[in-house]
This record gives C-alpha cells, structure tokens and sequence, in this order.
C-alpha cells in the first residue's frame, strides 16, 4: 500500500485521522469543512454497519473508531452502495449525491496516497436529479443560490480571482493559468492572453476583466514583477523552467488539474446536484447572465 504514499505521509490507522488530514490538504474555509467533517462521520457508521444518529440525536454524538482498512474490506463497498440508495429514498437525491461526493473525494485522496488499497465507491453513481427551471437570468434558482455561495467562501485570492476570470470574463482554466504578471494591465483593465493562430504561430487577444476579478488581481500582482501570474503553495521542483517559476518565492505555476480540484473541493457541498462546480460551468453561467 505503500507504494503510491508521498506529501500525505504515513497511513493513519483510524479514518478520523484520514479524515482530519484529508480536509487539512483541502484547505477548506470553515463552513465547508464542517459540511466535509459532518459528511464524512456519516459515512463512519455506515462502513461498520451502524445507524447514523439522525436530527437532535445528532449533536454531540462521537463516531465510532473506526480503522482505516475497513474501507477495503467487501462489505464496506456494500453498506456504502445499500446507504446512498436509501439515503436519496429517505432524503433525496441531491443529499444522496452531495454526501457519496464528499466520500468519493476523500476516498480518491486516500487512494493516491497509498492509503487504502482500492476505492469503494468506484462503481457507484449519482442518481438521476430533476432540473429545476431556470430563474428569469437564464440560470437555475439553485444553481444561481449554489453560484453566490462559492463567491462568499473565504478561499485565497488566487481561487477567487481564477473563479472569477472564468465567470465573468469567460476566462478559460488553461488560458487563466498560463497568464504571467505582465500580462495583467491593471490600469486598463485588461488581461493578455495567449492563444493559438490556426497556422500555429503564437497570438495573443486582450480581454477585459470585471470589476470583481479587479478587487482581488492586485493582491496577487503584489511586490512582483514577473514569473507566472497563478502560483503552487510550494517551491517548484528542481529542473522546473524559469518562466514556470517565481524568481522570488521559487513557487511554481498553478496547473490546470489542481485549480480544478480546489474549485470541486469547495464547491462540492454547496451544489445541488453534489458533482461541484468546474470552470465550464462558471463560464457557462457567466455567458447566461
């Protein structure tokens, strides 16, 4: 099991402990880490057949100690599948969903550092969810609800100004992502991009950004001159290029999958449906509002 371990450290033993690491590596405002937590003790009973407590039993309740390796036991695969139908029965689909998400996600996590063997809840899937009609600004009332939300979570300015570049200036993750200090104008507002001419020459685009991406870029552009505009909380490793790297922090560029995975981390408990927002989405309801 060791074999896939790296930053995450020594397994755990008990799944608390993988949960408790597991949201610190989220880095998660405090609201939506305390829907993971709740989430995840949920999912403690679950696995060793026990009955979540439920409404005012609720509060106070310790989860069982329960080990790790459960996970990879038969039996887990199956009280988390028989839980997450009855839950969508009992509940809806859309807590049904929201919670196998918050699982999946953290069972990923504990995969890929060589925590658990294999993932239990690989073979499941959400269950199907009426849309609701969209409010008079093209969007989904719930969508839109869902959408206000990740606005007010108190995330980095690098999340906020990425999120926001998608929304309200149909910025694209790879595009956002490839930006470098000096291709930010604050004065006129603009950002330059890089694309691709169709006979593959380098081009370039100037595309406004919106009021509430221009509250946060100035943080980002703060005492630095150069290197990538969108930077990894780390040093970059050695051999990484220098345009790819800060020459101040040595911090490296922010890469798509990992923006990515920030946005589905925080968004998760906030969307209906329980899939998280992506940057398509963000874009695609910046164009319908």
């Amino acid at each position: 099991m060791g074999t896939r371990a790296g930053a995450a450290g020594t397994a755990p033993v008990e799944f608390s402990e993988a949960v408790r690491r597991y949201l610190d590596a989220c880095r998660l405002g405090p609201d939506s880490r305390r829907v993971y937590r709740i989430s995840l003790a949920r999912w403690a009973w679950v696995v060793v057949d026990r009955t979540p407590p439920a409404g005012a039993a609720r509060r106070g309740a310790m989860p069982p100690l329960v080990p790790l390796a459960v996970l990879d036991e038969p039996t887990a695969a199956a009280r988390i599948a028989r839980t997450h139908r009855e839950r969508a029965e009992t509940g809806g689909s859309r807590t049904a969903n929201r919670e196998l998400s918050v699982l999946r996600g953290a069972c990923a996590w504990w995969y890929r550092a060589g925590w658990i063997q294999g993932d239990p809840v690989a073979g499941l899937r959400m269950h199907p969810v009426s849309r609701p009609e969209a409010a008079p600004g093209g969007l989904p009332e719930e969508s839109a609800r869902s959408l206000a939300a990740l606005f007010r979570l108190p995330v980095p300015a690098r999340e906020q100004a990425l999120w926001r570049l998608a929304h309200e200036s149909d910025v694209g993750a790879a595009e956002a992502l490839a930006l470098d200090v000096t291709d930010v104008d604050l004065g006129a507002g603009t950002l330059r991009l890089r694309l691709r001419h169709p006979d593959g020459r380098p081009a370039f685009e100037h595309r406004r950004y919106g009021r509430r991406a221009a509250a946060v870029l100035p943080a980002l552009l703060l005492g630095r001159a150069s290197g990538p505009l969108f930077l990894t909380d780390r040093r970059a490793p050695a051999g990484t290029p220098a345009r790819d790297r800060c020459p101040i922090s040595g911090r490296g560029r922010l890469s798509v999958r990992r923006a990515e995975d920030l946005l589905a981390t925080a968004s998760r408990p906030l969307d209906p449906d329980g899939r998280g927002w992506t940057f398509g989405r963000l874009r695609a309801a910046g164009r319908s509002t």
